[in-house]
């Protein structure tokens, strides 16, 4: 029997996009609403597809965090006063989408748990996301 949940998780981060002409290509920060919707097996004994509190932990790794594109000339500089997480392509709501299903995949398939993400939206602003399906 498949099962779907659903978690919210808010987080704070601070990105640029390196390829963008406008005001986005100047550092600054976004408090991100990250929408995760999961099926899979329940496990037996717990009945639990995924442990909520697994799924916060996952996306929370970007909370606090600042975003680069590993080409931004930023990042070696900043990186000498405080972490970069960097991404292969300038950190857009698409790709920190792709980024936090993959993260969830990964950990789910490390621990043996048999659910994936179905869909997940990245809202940047109360007014616009991203939305991927699977």
């Amino acid at each position: 029997m498949n099962t779907g949940i659903y978690k919210e998780v808010q987080i704070d981060t601070s990105h640029r996009l390196l390829h963008y002409h406008g005001k986005c290509a100047n550092l600054h920060g976004h408090r991100w609403k990250i929408e995760v919707w999961m099926e899979g097996e329940p496990a037996p004994d717990t009945q639990i597809v995924i442990d909520y509190s697994l799924i916060k932990k996952v996306v929370e790794k970007y909370d606090h965090q600042i975003i680069l594109n590993k080409e931004d000339p930023m990042v070696p500089r900043i990186a000498e006063f405080h972490p970069v997480i960097t991404t292969p392509g300038d950190p857009t709501s698409e790709l920190i989408a792709v980024l936090i299903r993959d993260d969830i995949h990964k950990t789910c398939h490390e621990m043996g748990i048999k659910a994936k993400v179905t869909k997940i939206r990245v809202w940047e602003s109360p007014t616009s996301c991203a939305e991927i399906t699977e």
